[in-house]
This record gives structure tokens, C-alpha cells and sequence, in this order.
């Protein structure tokens, strides 16, 4: 499908009730094969099936919204000591503690190592240093 904001989330940047600068956000793999992606209709973290959901990352940190394009820190480690089925994607969300208000923001799944199986070692994820960073909005 390609690397893409979803429609909810992308609607959430634009009328300002999804503050992402200022609120928690984390990472979680996203194994499509047990929970297809659905981009324009899925919200919250409970709408992606809790088997598709291997490993979550802590909150990322030093976020950045600059002319439209969203950074943050590399996470070093994403995910510790993973192992277990191959993921397709990552999905970027607002973390509230609550999985059915916690906002999905962005799919990736066109990046270097996606597909990953894990093979019980730590995961990093290293966001692209190019003009469009995480994503634009």
C-alpha cells in the first residue's frame, strides 16, 4: 500500500485534536497476514486485532512539527528481546491507555527491513533523515 497517514488520524492533525508535539505516541508492529490494513476506516488501537499487535515501543520522544513534517528521536531499542511471527508494518498512534481512544496516526510499511521476522534480538527503528522525516501532513 505504501507509507500513509490514516484517514481518521490525518483528519485528527488537520482539525488539531490529535496534539502531536505535545502528547504520547508510540509505535506498534502490525502483522497484516493476522489483521488486514484498513487505512480509511480503522481509528483506534482496538481496531487492529490484538494478535496483529506483537510488540509496542515506549512513547517517542524529542517530537518535532516543522512546515508539516513530523519527527522525532530514533528508537534504540523499539522493541526488546523480540521474537515471534514476521510483521508488515509499523503503526504510529496516540498512546492514552486506553486502546479504543488511542488514535492511529500512520502506517509505515515501505521502509529498509520491512518485512521483519524478529529473531529474539532488540529492534530499532531509525526514521528517515530525508525532507519528509516520519510523515507530512
Amino acid at each position: 500500500m505504501g507509507n500513509a497517514l490514516y484517514g481518521l488520524g490525518r483528519q485528527g492533525l488537520l482539525e488539531g485534536t490529535i496534539p502531536w508535539v505535545s502528547a504520547n505516541f508510540r509505535v506498534v508492529s502490525y502483522d497484516e497476514s493476522d489483521d488486514p490494513l484498513n487505512i480509511d476506516t480503522d481509528d483506534n488501537l482496538d481496531d487492529i486485532l490484538a494478535a496483529a499487535r506483537e510488540f509496542e515501543s515506549p512513547n517517542l520522544a524529542s517530537k518535532t512539527a516543522t512546515n508539516g513534517v513530523a519527527d522525532a528521536a530514533d528508537l534504540a531499542p523499539a522493541f526488546t528481546s523480540a521474537a515471534g511471527d514476521q510483521f508488515d508494518s509499523i503503526t504510529i498512534f496516540e498512546e492514552t491507555g486506553v486502546e479504543s481512544t488511542s488514535q492511529l496516526l500512520a502506517n509505515i510499511d515501505t521502509a529498509t527491513g520491512l518485512p521483519l521476522t524478529p529473531d529474539g534480538g532488540n529492534i530499532d527503528i531509525t526514521w528517515s533523515s530525508g525532507s519528509n522525516k516520519i510523515f507530512t501532513a
